[in-house]
């Protein structure tokens, strides 16, 4: 079998930059790339300071060995000069060791035990852990590439026909290579070597478990050898991995071989499967485990690629590294197309299928080896499929607390959706109204403005909240308010506050006793854009589980501040929640500023800027003046009265008149005493505009003025300035004001009259 591996799913080909991997802390990939690997380090200032500083450190002309530097580098540790060890471990970064180079120094050394004793002694110690960190990966990295390699993979695979000594050897060297052996594993297996040899390779693929079975369920379905589908099959029952079902099901329905059939339903027996499932379902089950990043679908954590298989025509079975960022995303897309295969019928896969390509989109932003899957972008097939998929994905979105996919959904709903479809009038599907409590104000306002534009005429539940929301984006659609949990510490809270203030947030007052104390604070802010604690690590553990239970915080940006004790532990608790980022307590400033924005960019879709404020601002301006116009029943402008009152009381220009055309169409008293207030106050165009919007309120609902309002609107009609008084005279004309207060405007005042 050929084993492509500079070959990316749904990637342009590419041949991998391997030494860049290792710089960002990857652990190499054998076969990605040729070449050998580039090795730094970066020990700090206080750390080069202490060496330089160190009596016992060697003369920098001394040229040593690494066998040298490695044995000195572990005595140093064990007899706790911690200073001299990280020199001695410096200097043997420097040497320019490949990382198999450092494998082999290690092993050959007899200090094997010792170095992985030092190692872990030299993690828990501060200033030295970096630099033991960077020994430490360069060996397991080392390892890894050299198990790794297809040669030696060949190698250990002829050594399973030796004696025993040397098949036990190769068992554990292929272990080590796990999925990466794959290929040549499979080639064994099916080809016409020795049965003993086959049959202990057969034992090497059943011994590496789940690591085996996305490339054998490939190649189950791509070979068409009965022969080969049936040792295939004997491996996967022995495996017993529920993920292997979609291809033994497929085959099974598929095969014209009796043999294999009967291979086949052996194998979904001892997975405990059952024949009658039908293979669309359990391949969209495969798809839903893949988009929800199931631990056991990871054969790689924390390294920087994930392998997906195909089977091609002359090259048999070929590996394609994706980068990690994308493989649960691709897969799913690719289980969900061959669910949709056989059957074409399903929404709920259709909907996961463009959720999924949705993610992979996002995830995608910024990163390398990136090409699309399809000739088309996400929103294509989401719009294509109309506004009932889209509401799938909404909820799905709504779900998952997942504000990037929700922002899309809602876009591709309003291009297809009319009123019934948006606000669930019709059918059982909600979400776009459901996304108007989304803990996103982004999401809130895309869903409300959605919902306003499509001028509803029958009566929905949720329909009260879409009026208030647009109105609030008005004067706070750019505002951010954050929590910050230092408990007791008063201090801890001031410098975090000051850090926060700095970045634009408003922050609430303390909460020493946890979220309980300021519950009031929290339901009147209008939304909670990020919480930060600064706790010991159950504390802060207990702070973000107290959150989570307030529905308006539930998925509110957590950014958690912990010891270097602490860090650990929380990073292995909050890994996969994409609402939570953890970083040590001793970032500067400029390191928290960038860790919150990286948080909010990846949980809420970014910052509503000044510029997206301003557009939010003018978008809501609009859609209430549409429904204003159109005095729509079932969203009343009147519910946005304070908050538009409040706001042309500090409004200006253009802004100031779209607001008074709002308030013109408000059947209420203190809605007109605002306009005019406003229009009495402004000048030039501006006050014209606002004249015009006063005499329409009242045409529409007679005279709410105050006396000193009609004072002053008379004293405008008096004004030397034909314009203002032209305006100002029809603002009275519209008030149906009595003869007393018109007739001065003919007879002039007391002068005038005396000279007639």
């Amino acid at each position: 079998m050929a084993c492509d591996t500079q070959t990316v799913y749904g990637t342009r080909p590419v041949v991998l930059n391997t030494a860049r991997l290792v710089g960002l802390g990857a652990i190499a990939i054998a076969g990605l790339a040729s070449g050998t690997l580039g090795n730094s380090h970066a020990s700090g200032p206080a750390l080069v300071s202490a060496i330089a500083g160190s009596a016992l450190a060697q003369p920098a002309e001394e040229d040593r060995s690494p066998e040298e530097l490695l044995s000195n580098f572990i005595h140093f540790v064990k007899i706790a000069r911690f200073d001299v060890a990280a020199g001695e471990a410096a200097a043997l970064l420097d040497t320019g060791l490949t990382e198999e180079e450092f494998v082999d120094l290690v092993d050959e050394s007899g200090e094997l035990d010792r170095f992985q004793s030092a190692i872990a002694q030299a993690l828990r110690v501060d200033g030295l852990e970096q630099i033991a960190g960077e020994l430490n990966a360069m060996y397991r990295n080392g390892q890894l590439k050299r198990a790794r390699n297809p040669d030696q993979i060949a190698r250990n695979i002829d050594l399973l026909g030796g004696n025993v000594g040397e098949a036990l050897f190769a068992r554990s060297r292929l272990n080590a290579a796990g999925e990466y052996a794959a290929p040549q594993l499979l080639e064994a297996l099916i080809g016409g070597g020795p049965a003993a040899q086959r049959a202990r390779v057969q034992q090497v693929l059943i011994e590496m478990g789940r690591q085996s079975v996305a490339p054998l369920s490939e190649a189950l379905t791509g070979l068409e050898s009965p022969s080969a589908r049936e040792r295939i099959l004997d491996v996967l029952a022995a495996i017993r991995y529920p993920a292997a079902l979609p291809a033994i099901l497929t085959v099974y329905n598929s095969t014209d071989s009796d043999a294999v059939r009967a291979a086949a339903a052996r194998a979904v027996d001892a997975i405990g499967g059952s024949l009658d499932d039908a293979p669309s379902a359990v391949y969209a089950q495969l798809a839903e485990g893949y988009y929800t990043h199931r631990e056991e679908l990871t054969s790689f954590p924390g390294e920087p690629f994930q392998l997906a298989w195909t089977v091609t025509p002359g090259q048999g079975l070929t590996m394609r590294a994706v980068p990690s960022e994308i493989f649960h995303e691709s897969m799913a897309l690719r289980m969900a197309e061959r669910s949709l295969r056989l059957d074409p019928t399903s929404q709920d896969t259709l909907a996961l299928w463009i959720a999924s390509a949705f993610r992979r989109e996002i995830e995608a932003e910024g990163l390398e080896y990136v090409d699309e899957v399809y000739p088309r972008e996400a929103m294509y097939f989401a719009v294509a499929g109309g506004p009932d998929i889209s509401q799938r994905v909404l909820a799905r979105a709504i779900e998952t607390r997942d504000t990037p996919l929700a922002l899309r959904a809602i876009e591709a709903i309003e291009s297809t959706a009319g009123v019934a479809s948006l606000t669930g009038v019709e059918g059982e599907r909600r979400a776009l109204v459901d996304a108007l409590g989304f803990h996103s104000r982004r999401v809130q306002l895309d869903a409300a403005l959605a919902i306003a534009a499509a001028q509803p005429t029958s009566e929905f539940a949720g329909a009260e909240r879409v009026v208030p929301i647009l109105a609030s984006a008005i004067r706070d659609a750019g505002s951010r308010y954050a929590i910050v949990l230092t408990g007791s510490d008063r201090e801890e809270y001031d410098r975090v506050t000051d850090q926060l203030v700095a970045e634009g947030y408003d922050v609430l007052p303390p909460a020493t006793d946890g979220i309980k104390d300021i519950a009031s604070a929290i339901a009147e802010a209008p939304g909670i854009d990020l919480i930060v604690a600064s706790l010991p690590g159950d504390r802060a553990v207990s702070a973000h589980d107290e959150a989570r239970v307030e529905p308006r915080l539930a998925a509110a940006p957590m950014l958690i501040l912990g010891s270097s004790a602490d860090t650990g532990d929380l990073e292995r608790r909050f890994g996969r929640d994409q609402t939570v980022m953890i970083r040590r307590n001793a970032i500067d400033t400029e390191q928290f500023a960038e860790a919150v924005g990286q948080l909010v960019d990846r949980a809420q879709g970014g910052r509503i800027d000044e510029s997206e404020a301003r557009a939010y601002s003018g978008a809501a301006l609009s859609a209430l003046r549409d429904l204003a116009v159109g005095r729509n029943a079932v969203l009343r402008v009147e519910d946005a009265a304070m908050p538009l009152i409040a706001a042309i009381a500090d409004a200006r220009g253009e802004n100031a008149v779209n607001i008074g055309e709002v308030l013109s169409y408000m059947d209420q008293p203190r809605a007109q005493v605002a306009l005019a207030d406003a229009a009495l106050d402004a000048s030039g165009s501006t006050q014209l505009e606002l004249l015009d919007r006063v005499a329409s309120a009242a045409r529409r609902f007679g005279n709410n003025l105050e006396p000193r309002q009609v004072n002053g609107v008379m004293r405008l009609a008096r004004s030397d300035d034909d314009a203002t008084a032209i305006a100002a005279a029809t603002v009275a004309g519209a008030l149906s004001l009595p003869n007393s207060e018109l007739v001065p405007l003919i007879t002039g005042g007391d002068a005038e009259r005396a000279g007639r």
